[in-house]
């Protein structure tokens, strides 16, 4: 799988910077309001931080491979 350029950059974009923002705003804002399920959200963003770091990382790996 390949991506375009732009998708590249997009999704670079928002792992290396929405992703833990959002993750550490959810995560303060959860614990300062005893949110029950703050874990849980924080887990589900950083873990989907993760998956599109792998895509973005497998995509570099192939258009290096043709390059």
């Amino acid at each position: 799988m390949m991506l375009s350029n732009k998708a590249y950059d997009t999704l670079k974009w928002i792992v290396v910077y929405l992703v833990p923002s959002l993750a550490t705003f959810v995560g303060a804002i959860g614990a300062s309001l005893n949110w029950d399920q703050t874990t849980v959200v924080v887990t589900i963003i950083t873990a989907t931080g993760a998956f599109l770091g792998g895509l973005i990382g497998y995509s570099n790996k192939q258009y290096n491979k043709e390059q």
